[in-house]
Parts: C-alpha cells; structure tokens; sequence
C-alpha cells in the first residue's frame, strides 16, 4: 500500500439544510434492475451498460393516458422521438396507442421506416425542408407551421398540387412562468399570432384546423398549462369567428417534469413534483371551463420526459481512484457527459450495486472524457470505492441516448428487459467501424504514404 498523508475534514454526513432536505444523499443500493442482477447484465454485455425496463415504461405511459383519458373523452398522446428515438422505445410507445411527434427530417425518417402512417404523425419543429413537408403533405401528417417561411413553403406545395392543406400553428404565450419560451411558433400576445392567421386566410391555399403550443420543459405548476389552455381555446374560437374555422385539436405539447432533480433544488422529487393527477386535473378543467357546449376537439399531449426517464438506467465501472489536493475522494467512471448529457442540468439517482461497509465522504464522481467539464456528480455521499465497483444511475432514460456524443469513447450496448423478465439488445457498442464508415481518405495520404515521413526526409520538386 502506498502511504497517503492524513487529513481531518469536517464529516457532514446526516446534515440537513433550511429546507429540511438532506445536504447529501446517503448510500443507496440498487443490486437489480427490472427483476435482472446488475451483475448478471454486466457480465453479459459489459460496461457501461444503458438497460431499459419495458414494465416501467408500459405502466408509466397507461398512468399518463387514463389520467387524462378519465377527465376528457378526446385525448391522443404524442410520443416525442426527440426525447428518445431508439426503436424499440418508440415501438413499445406505439403499441400503447401513441402516436408519433417529430421534429425533423431524420426523425420523420424514422417513424416511415417503424411504419407508422402519416395520419399518426405530427410535424413539428422550426426546421422542416421543403421536400419533407412535401413528403408529408401527401403522406396527411398534421403540420404544425413554426414561422412564415414555412407558410409560403406549403403555399408552394398546396398550388404544386392542386388542394387546400389543412395546417396548424404553433403558438409560444404567457403562461406565467418564467422563463417564457418566445422562440418557437408566433407570438400571441403580441398580435403575430393572429396575423399569421390573416396571412394563411389571404393566401387562400392553407385551411387552419389546429393549434399548438409548447410553453416550457420541467413545468412544475400545473396551472401553467390551465393558463395556455384558456388562452388556446379563446384564439381558436376568435378564429372561428373571423373565419369560420373551428379548431379540430389543441396540442398543448409536452414539458412535464420526470423524478430527476433539477441542480439547485433541495427537495426530493416525491416532495417537489405534483402529480399527473393535478397536470390532468388543472389541464381538464380548464379546457370544459373555456370550451363551447358540445366542442370538444382533440387534446393532443406530446409527453417524453415523464413517460420516458424513469424506465432507464446507466450501470457504470470505477476505472480510478484519486483524492483532490483538498482531500476529497474522486472516482472516474466509465461513462461521462459523452452518455449523460442531461448531467449537464440534473442530478441523478447513484446507487452502488452492493453494500460497501466503511465512511462515506462528500465525493466527486468523474467521467473518462478529457475535459474538466466532465463530471457526472459533485457532492455525493460515498464510502471508500475501488476499481471495478459499480454505480447504478437511474432516471436517464429522456435525452441522453439522443443527445449522447460520438466523442472520445465508443457508445456502449442497449438493453431492454423485457415484460417477461428476458432481456434483449436493442441497440448495440460501437466499433471503429462504426465511426469510420462514412469517412474516405484520400489515396495521397494513405498510411503507408505518412508514416515514417518527416520533414528532413521530403525533397523539394524541382521547378
């Protein structure tokens, strides 16, 4: 054993802060996921390892639906592929009756390629070529219009082929909470709403038949989104009453929060978050609060966090030890921001997979990306860790495996444990081949040509 000089550190373990929330997370231990032994899944297919729970992911998405299904009669779910657009994700989604809402070329591509028919398809998003709107025109996928641009596209369209396009617009509008997403869609309060209304009513080639509105991510008041509603359904029916066009739908997207903690909040998520319960309760009531008697369009949901996050999990391996020059323990891992970007804004649930007996110190938990941002969890609760021991992250199944990053290591497996307790790979490690097949070196620099090659060896061409 090497000799390591002693330190006296204050132990802060148990302390609590002004809100009665604990100032660090003490041991957890999670030896099993899905009814599966960690052990088991990391012998099988290494580490680290993403392992999705089909039974989490099924009862989350039916809790979501009858909750809203219960309190209004015309309800579709949008399954947000940006959240996560693995396959077998998205397949199980559909199974459940979602439909598919996407927000770009590639992932219009992918829905096409699962089968999905265009009238379960919404388009989204601010950038949407014009050969995918097009595409989607044909197909009878629901566009929702983000900017004027996108207007005189489908003008375009509509006069190529001879038909009125029913269309939606996307709204962004006050809702009392900050910060107020203004970027996406036209501004209601300001009047651009209503004049990208007049817009599309001039042109004569667009019907309008919906509207969308996406206020925010993580929304913790449930209220918020009985502010947008009322908003939405007064627009509509100033719409109406102008044009003659009834709203067929309010798509009020997405945005409510999953059981990961924001940094910066103390609470735990079972004290800090409501319930779907209230997010139905507040959204319901206030669509049979500013609805007509005997108007019920379609309430459209495009949930992805909630629905998704809690079904995954990273097992991850010590591959270090250290301690800081301020005395605190350190650990890398094998798994960093490169598959844990949401690291970025949240801190996960980290339990060990076994009962380590000793201290636990206020630990740092590092990636293996060569960069000082790369850290995973700064204020953990940690006993004494080795090489090999392994930390289960729960609560990373939204984001991370469609934002994770092709960047220094290998992406690694994805498993899916299945209803009956069988897990399958659903995704499966990158190789090199993987990241060099689309690449094409010149014959020139050919390895052959390179190595070996110095400056003093190279000889001038004559003029």
């Amino acid at each position: 054993m090497s000799y390591e000089k002693p330190m006296i550190r204050q132990l802060r373990g148990g302390l609590m802060n002004k809100f009665a929330g604990a100032t660090l997370r003490q041991r957890q231990v999670k030896s099993e996921i899905a009814g599966v032994a960690v052990e088991d899944l990391v012998s099988q297919f290494g580490s680290p390892l993403f392992v999705y729970s089909e039974r989490a992911l099924r009862r989350k998405f039916r809790t979501m639906r009858n909750a809203f299904a219960t309190r209004y009669p015309d309800v579709t779910f949008g399954w947000s592929y940006k959240t996560n657009y693995l396959k077998a994700i998205c397949a199980i989604l559909h199974q459940e009756g979602a439909i598919a809402e996407l927000v770009s070329k590639m992932e219009y591509d992918k829905a096409k390629a699962l089968g999905i028919p265009g009238n379960q398809i919404i388009l989204n998003g601010p950038h949407k070529p014009f050969e995918t709107l097009e595409a989607a025109v044909k197909d009878g996928v629901t566009i929702n219009i983000d900017h004027v641009d996108e207007i005189e596209d489908l003008e375009a369209i509509a006069t190529r082929l001879g038909k009125t396009i029913p269309v939606g617009i996307r709204l962004n509008l006050d809702a009392g909470i900050q910060p107020c997403w203004s970027r996406f869609g036209f501004n209601l309060e300001s009047g651009q709403a209503m004049e990208a209304v007049q817009r599309i009513a001039r042109g004569g080639k667009l019907r309008l038949t919906g509207l969308h509105s996406h206020i925010g991510t993580f929304i913790m008041d449930p209220h918020a989104y009985g502010r947008q509603v009322e908003k939405m359904v007064q627009f509509g029916y100033e719409i109406e009453h102008q044009w003659g066009w009834q709203m067929e739908y309010i798509d009020i997207g997405g945005g409510f929060p999953s059981r990961s903690r924001l940094k910066g909040s103390y609470h735990a998520a079972e004290v800090m978050l409501p319930t779907i319960d209230e997010y139905a309760d507040a959204i319901c009531d206030a669509l049979w609060k500013a609805l007509k008697p005997g108007h019920t369009p379609k309430l459209i949901i495009e949930s992805g966090r909630a629905v998704v996050d809690e079904a995954g999990s990273l097992i991850t391996s010590v591959c270090g030890t250290k301690r800081l020059p301020n005395g605190t323990p350190a650990y890398v891992i094998d798994a960093g921001i490169n598959l844990l970007f949401t690291s970025f804004w949240y801190r996960f649930d980290i339990a060990l997979d076994r009962f380590i007996p000793g201290p636990c110190e206020t630990s740092v938990v590092y990636g293996p990306m060569c960069m000082n941002i790369d850290v995973i969890d700064e204020g953990i609760s940690l006993p004494a860790l080795s090489r090999g021991d392994r930390l289960v992250v729960s609560n990373v199944g939204a984001y991370n495996n469609t934002q994770w990053l092709q960047f220094i290591e290998y992406r690694p497996n994805v498993v899916l444990v299945a209803e009956n307790g069988d897990v399958e790979l659903i995704r499966a490690a990158e190789d090199i081949t993987d990241i060099e097949r689309r690449e094409h070196l010149p014959a020139r620099l050919t390895t052959q040509q390179v190595v070996g090659t110095g400056a003093s060896e190279r000889r001038p061409r004559c003029a």
